[in-house]
């Protein structure tokens, strides 16, 4: 019984330049860390091999340097990590990166059931939260996403019961496994490596996955078969604001300003 864990490596800053031939990012000279919701995805990857039994494998897709993230999966409990690199791999959108992921999970699946497949709800680089939904599309698996309590997993029946945490409540939700969960922040707290399981993990073997053993169409993965693609980025110009009256001590005088500022510009009428 295998649970996969995805992670990605991320830059550690807002200040990324991009490509402009290629709309994709310069990772020379830019310190990496791993997906912040992605460390909670391996925390209830952990939890459950803890409760269940299962096996835990983190799979990640990115350049050679991404060993040290999925080393970091090791120290802390993972029983198997695998990287997805080449090049060819290299400037996917989230449409040909969900490819290659689910791809990565199926052959996973050739040797071990995969029951569960555990996502952070988005990255911090990109935002979109297309990846995860994207895995479960391709193969088929029941879809949940924004889990904050995994409440309980029956192996006879292959269910699993989430909660999801939307705008103003929450929602309970049963589904058949295998699934594909994303999952916020307040799932859990993640943990921290032991000594010896960090030494391990120096010495231990990072299994890697070209397009030679995926065996994709290159004109599916990648930068060839990313149907959306970034022409243009930039900083929007932001115009200096203004500060009208003593808000504070004179709260009505200011109103007043700003309704005759309103008015002069033809934003209100009365």
């Amino acid at each position: 019984m295998l649970v996969v864990a995805c992670v990605k490596q991320v830059p550690d800053t807002t200040q990324v330049m991009i490509d402009p031939e290629t709309g994709t990012l310069i990772r020379e000279g830019v310190p990496f860390i791993v997906n912040p919701f992605d460390t909670h995805a391996l925390e209830e990857s952990l939890r459950l091999k803890d409760k269940y039994g299962f096996r835990v494998a983190a799979i990640s897709m990115g350049p050679p340097n991404t060993e040290v993230t999925l080393k970091k999966a090791l120290s802390l409990g993972a029983d198997e990590v695998v990287l997805l690199s080449d090049r060819v791999f290299g400037g996917a959108d989230t449409l040909a990166t969900s490819r290659v992921l689910a791809e990565a999970v199926r052959r996973l699946g050739e040797k071990d059931e995969v029951f569960m497949v555990i996502c952070g709800k988005q990255t911090i680089d990109g935002d979109t939260a297309q990846v995860g939904p994207g895995i479960a599309s391709r193969l088929g698996y029941s879809q949940l996403t924004l889990v904050d309590q995994i409440s309980d997993v029956d192996l006879r029946a292959k269910t699993v019961v989430v909660r999801r945490k939307l705008e103003g409540r929450h929602e309970i939700v049963e589904a058949r496994l295998p699934a594909v969960l994303t999952v916020v922040r307040e799932i859990n707290r993640p943990r921290y490596p032991t000594v010896p399981m960090r030494l391990m993990s120096e010495e231990a073997e990072v299994i890697l996955w070209d397009n030679k053993v995926m065996q994709l169409d290159e004109e599916t993965i990648g930068l060839r078969g990313s149907p959306t693609q970034v022409r243009r980025i930039f900083s929007p110009e932001r115009v200096k604001g203004e500060i009208l009256g003593d808000g504070l001590n004179k709260p009505e005088e200011a109103a007043h300003i700003l309704i005759d500022n309103l008015l002069e510009r033809d934003i209100i009428s009365l």
